[in-house]
């Protein structure tokens, strides 16, 4: 399973990418091991979409990174993210 993720960062942007292992790949950009959290740490995870393919996702990020600030959370809003155990 692929999944779209959007975090928070802490200068307030929005940051969108796709992972196959979400947990590792926030662990990844808190490592700073990403090029632009790097500079720009996330706070939290906001959203995620599940793909079977990684297509998929691909095709889904490159949309939603298209999209304006406010298209965004408007997203966000309509079915944030709520980790499970």
């Amino acid at each position: 399973m692929w999944q779209v993720y959007i975090l928070e960062c802490k200068n307030k942007s929005l940051y969108t990418g796709i992972t196959n292992n979400l947990k590792r790949r926030f662990r990844d950009h808190l490592n700073k091991t990403a090029r632009y959290t790097s500079y720009n740490p996330p706070v939290k995870i906001l959203y995620t979409e599940n793909f079977r393919t990684r297509s998929r996702a691909l095709k889904r990020e490159i949309e939603i990174k298209s999209w304006k600030r406010d298209e965004k959370i408007a997203l966000i809003k309509t079915n944030p993210f709520a980790e499970s155990d």
